[in-house]
């Protein structure tokens, strides 16, 4: 019973952090006399506070001690109790007055999906747009890691935590110790917000849109303050700053940090970031030629190095950090544009950054484990190994993506069933459920607008707010429950 007191008080402790985090827009809705707000705001502090003092007195003096499952089961939970609390304000205010569609935009934000039932962003209080955004903030790190980096009782479990919590098949501690290494991730996150915030003010934006953008750009999540996204603005300042900070989220933060530390060659020779940047400059090129190519039959003289460039680059970038923003409809764009956003959805960003989909590590471990059954094949008696980072590949990596890859396209084949089943055709069907478990929330077919999910029958709504949940936690996470071997 001690191991589970200490559990539900590290449970409390996430969760209060995420009810003290509505105290910004609270404050928004104060100043602007939102008075609706406030007390949609205040609700879910106050019984968060309520609840939390006597579990917490109660299990003072219980250790935080964890097994691997223990971790596993206490970051679901955090998952999905942070999306009922965010989805609270939704629904007390009445601005999403159906509890359900409430906890698919909360899901939707703290996932990074960037999927929305909300029809019409310009009637909704600053407040709530602004708690909105924030969800996808503090997704974007993790709320794990976040009350590691806080909270250093957490000794040696912090580890397992942030294991379960954190995505990529390996996972990178930058100091020997993981309460520092959460508080350096952190910080680098919030340097980076503070950075976009900064640069997009300069480019023209109000100081609102500019921290709304920015918590969306750095947590590769995509809502906006606008129906029209980020096309509202027309301005190519801010959509080249968005592709540069999108890049940088979509990159390993702990290579990141290295770069920062100046070791270059750490960065260099990582298998994975330079896959990463290869697959970004091969996707702009065919993307750039095939929306020049469009725009030169229909009009003679458009200008290649200008306005295509940047569609390019920004469709690339979006795409494939899974940010979803948008400044024109996907399904506008030529056919092999169009394979290209299909291929990205798929792909996704670097591990260890905030940007969802299979990831770029495991793709890069499947092509060098095809190349060597090929060579197998001519060799039979050989022994092949995987080669990354220059160094020899365990193993058990090859084994552990190669499983992950069954479940993320198994389950991608029943949200594609689930949403068929209420009239969807096959490939909006299919596009709905990979954006979902590639947390990408805007894309291709029928759905392709974010705000397009209120037509959905309820039970779509759950089915696909399991998916984001999922694909935000790497997908074992959320099936390790389904084991007979977990609940021994």
């Amino acid at each position: 019973m001690k191991q589970y007191g200490g559990g539900a008080k590290l449970l409390v402790l996430i969760l209060l952090l995420v009810s003290f985090s509505m105290t910004a827009p609270l404050v928004i809705a104060i100043v602007l006399k939102e008075s609706s707000m406030i007390k949609a705001f205040l609700v879910p502090m106050a019984a968060m506070t309520l609840l939390a003092v006597p579990v917490l007195f109660g299990s003072m003096k219980t250790p935080i001690r964890f097994s691997a499952s223990d971790g596993f089961l206490l970051v679901f939970l955090s998952w999905v109790g942070a999306c009922f609390m965010g989805a609270v304000p939704f629904f007390i205010s009445r601005y999403i007055p159906v509890f359900t569609n409430a906890l698919f935009e909360s899901v939707s934000g703290f996932t990074t999906t960037g999927s929305s039932v909300i029809v019409d962003l310009s009637v909704m209080p600053r407040s709530l747009v602004f708690w909105r955004a924030e969800t996808h903030w503090l997704g974007g790190m993790g709320m794990v890691v976040l009350t590691v980096a806080l909270l250093p009782l957490l000794g040696i479990g912090g580890f397992r935590l942030v294991k379960a919590e954190t995505t990529g098949p390996e996972k990178d501690r930058i100091t020997p110790k993981i309460t520092q290494t959460a508080k350096l991730l952190w910080g680098m996150y919030i340097a980076l917000t503070a950075a976009a915030v900064l640069f997009l003010c300069l480019a023209g934006m109000n100081v609102f849109d500019a921290v709304v953008h920015a918590f969306s750009a750095i947590a590769t999540g995509g809502y906006s303050s606008y129906n029209e996204s980020i096309a509202h603005f027309n301005s190519k300042p801010v959509q080249w700053i968005l592709i540069i900070f999108m890049i940088i989220a979509g990159y390993n933060f702990s290579l990141l940090f290295r770069l920062f530390q100046r070791k270059f060659r750490d960065a260099w020779n990582n298998s994975e970031g330079r896959a990463y940047f290869a697959i970004i400059a091969i996707a702009v090129i065919v993307m750039a030629a095939s929306i020049g190519g469009a725009a030169e039959q229909n009009a003679p003289g458009f200008s290649f190095m200008g306005d295509t460039i940047t569609a390019a680059f920004f469709q690339v970038a979006s795409i494939i950090t899974t940010t979803g923003f948008a400044i024109n409809g996907q399904n506008l764009l030529p056919p092999l544009a169009q394979a290209v956003i299909f291929v990205l959805m798929i792909i996704g960003g670097c591990s260890g950054s905030t940007a969802g989909g299979v990831k770029v590590i495991r793709h890069v471990v499947l092509w060098k484990q095809c190349g060597n059954e090929l060579r197998r094949i001519i060799y039979p008696r050989g022994v092949f190994s995987i080669r990354l980072n220059k160094k020899v590949g365990r193993k058990d990596v090859v084994y552990g993506v190669s499983g992950f890859i069954f479940l993320y396209f198994a389950l991608a084949a029943a949200g594609m069933f689930t949403v068929a089943s209420c009239g969807a055709d096959l490939f909006s069907s299919l596009n709905v459920s990979l954006l979902s478990i590639g947390n990408i929330g805007s894309g291709l077919g029928s759905f392709n607008s974010s705000a397009a999910f209120y037509a959905f029958p309820a039970y779509v709504k759950w089915v696909l707010s399991f998916e984001m949940i999922a694909g935000r936690l790497e997908l074992w996470a959320a099936f390790v429950f389904f084991s007979r071997d977990f609940w021994r």
